[in-house]
């Protein structure tokens, strides 16, 4: 007798996670398909780590104490209303395993981030996607008219991978205020250090906004942390991060994860000087491209998009020959990570061929 799989797990296709680049004709090569820290540890973060190997024959701590009293008292948060996992996409994955269920209907904006549609279809809930609009930003007004009385939970990526804007502040609150109060609003800030625009969203401040809010982030991408995979999100109701820690397995935090964040967050001010040389780059890359005629939308991460439609493996494949492994998605474009100057010129020199 065979074994029987539940059929939205058996249809299930695999994350796509981005792959090794292939020397281009001067023998470099550079990885810009995961929108990753460029720069590797801090000193201090390596020598944290290293320190904490040395009692790897013991358990981590469960409660992930320090790194939760570090984290509120960074951003000014209660303690129980924190919840923390490997990585942002497993918070997200055990947020809606506490609040949804099979004919769930969770409305998301798409294109967005690769994890969702798949997160949702796990528990057999029902994914409702909202396209973008032309210019690679959430239409909240649609995704408002998207909620039915089976929408358990609707998630807000800004800035929006991998498409790159960020949700303006105040149109947030605005569509909070017309969400039912029984609805998770779970709002994506994975790359929130790298935004510079005043007006975009913070996710902190809308947890008094609504019932329901998460903001969900992440270690990973500004602290360069994404080999350690440590997520955290904050809750406007402690009950909700309660329940996250409680379907959270046992130990998921390596203790050599925890002390990397401790570390990371005693030197952020090095950190945060790193993320402004890779704000600098998105930006001067970004309009160097513009200037070129590619319609690049109005980045807040540490990444760019092209819009390549019918083009993109054309496109992905000049780039793939030139050295740069860049993340395509058939048919609709190209997701560019901002990595060392080298590599951004490489891009530009690149994509200066491209538009003929």
């Amino acid at each position: 007798m065979s074994l029987t799989l539940r059929p939205h797990i058996a249809s299930m296709p695999p994350y796509r996670a981005g792959r090794s680049p292939k020397p281009g004709p001067d023998g470099r090569a550079w990885k810009v398909s995961s929108n990753e820290n460029p720069y590797g540890p801090l000193p201090g973060v390596l020598e944290a780590v290293s320190r904490s190997l040395t009692e790897m024959n013991r358990y981590p701590d469960a409660g992930n104490t320090e790194i939760t009293s570090a984290v509120a008292t960074r951003h000014g948060l209660d303690e129980e209303r924190l919840a923390f996992g490997t990585g942002s996409v497993e918070v997200l994955a055990h947020l809606l395993e506490a609040t949804c269920g099979p004919g769930d209907e969770v409305v998301y904006a798409w294109r967005s981030f690769e994890a969702y549609p798949l997160a949702v279809q796990v528990l057999g809930a029902c994914a409702v996607p909202v396209p973008l609009t032309p210019t690679g930003e959430h239409d909240l007004t649609a995704m408002l008219a998207a909620i039915t009385p089976r929408t358990r939970a609707v998630m807000v990526c800004t800035p929006n991978n991998p498409t790159g804007p960020a949700v303006r502040h105040d149109d947030l609150v605005a569509f909070l205020g017309a969400v039912r109060d029984d609805i998770l609003v779970i709002v994506d800030e994975a790359y929130v250090e790298y935004v510079t625009d005043p007006d975009a969203a913070r996710g902190l401040e809308l947890l008094d906004v609504h019932p329901g809010v998460v903001s969900l982030r992440t270690f990973s991408k500004a602290y360069g942390l994404a080999a350690l995979r440590v997520g955290w999100m904050a809750a406007a109701d402690p009950a909700l991060a309660h329940a996250v820690r409680g379907v959270t397995m046992p130990f998921a935090i390596s203790s050599p994860a925890q002390a990397g964040v401790l570390a990371s967050l005693e030197a952020e001010p090095e950190l945060i000087g790193r993320v402004r040389v890779t704000v600098h780059e998105r930006d001067r890359i970004a309009e160097q491209l513009r200037r070129m005629g590619h319609p690049i939308p109005a980045t807040q991460g540490n990444f760019v998009w092209f819009p390549a439609g019918e083009h993109t493996q054309v496109w992905f494949d000049a780039f793939r020959d030139a050295g740069l492994m860049t993340r395509a998605f058939p048919g609709e474009g190209l997701r560019v990570s901002i990595a060392e100057p080298d590599a951004n010129d490489r891009l530009l020199e690149v994509a200066g061929t491209l538009l003929g």
